[in-house]
């Protein structure tokens, strides 16, 4: 969360009303990062309304670093990252159902059954990064952005190895976790965007660029330094 001190006490309390429909315990952290406009503030606030709600703060903004944190942070058995305005109890109830037999569950935007109410260019987008990541990365999931279950074993084995920062923090995350072989099950979401995004996606588009490369040419040599290493 950045700069979120108006939003938050509209989006969290949505938040908690869907999470009562979950059957789980569930705690709720949230990563403010370098908000300059007392957002860190505004969720304390809010905790005495959500006890189950609680706030970590870092110094700089920095989403793929809030992320970080907060799955590093988690002690729960499974961590579910949401977006302030992009959550649902749905499925986060789905996701459980498939708790016995996959490592991680992502909320396909791109998924048989999905529902994507985003302008024809975000969703254009959405279709060019991931044939991007077909072709560079050869992953074959269909969304790395979005909603996602993540249990703690996916996060022990290949969180701290995750370099990437700002957008692509859990794209490399569901990457390293498909190239580990842990079982990756993709489910349909409806996406409706509750406000106009902060971000401009234009904008983002060489960084993203400069990204995936800098992704691939990492895995490459680590490939092959786990290649050349003495058995």
């Amino acid at each position: 969360m950045h700069n979120e001190a108006e939003y938050a006490p509209v989006a969290l309390p949505k938040l908690f009303a869907q999470l009562e429909a979950v059957d789980a315990d569930v705690a709720v952290l949230a990563v403010e990062n370098g908000s300059t406009d007392g957002t860190a503030d505004t969720i304390r606030a809010l905790a005495d309304r959500f006890p189950a709600l609680d706030v970590m703060e870092l110094p700089e903004p920095d989403y793929g670093a809030a992320m970080r944190t907060g799955f590093l942070a988690a002690g729960s058995d499974w961590v579910v990252n949401f977006d302030i305005d992009y959550f649902s109890g749905d499925f986060l109830t789905t996701a459980l159902g498939h708790a016995g037999t996959a490592d991680l569950i992502l909320g396909s935007k791109r998924a048989p059954g999905s529902s994507d109410e985003r302008s024809m260019f975000r969703r254009f987008a959405t279709w060019g990064f991931n044939l991007l990541l077909r072709f560079v990365l050869g992953s074959k999931v269909s969304d790395t952005h979005g909603m996602k279950a993540i249990h703690k074993r996916v996060i022990e084995a290949v969180g701290r190895d995750v370099v990437s920062t700002t957008d692509l923090f859990d794209t490399e995350l569901v990457i390293r976790a498909e190239r580990a072989g842990f079982v990756i099950v993709e489910v349909p979401v409806v996406v409706r965007e509750e406000r106009e995004s902060k971000s401009r996606l234009w904008k983002r588009i060489p960084r993203t660029l400069r990204g995936i490369w800098r992704i691939r040419r990492m895995l490459a040599a680590g490939e092959t330094a786990g290649r050349s290493r003495p058995v």
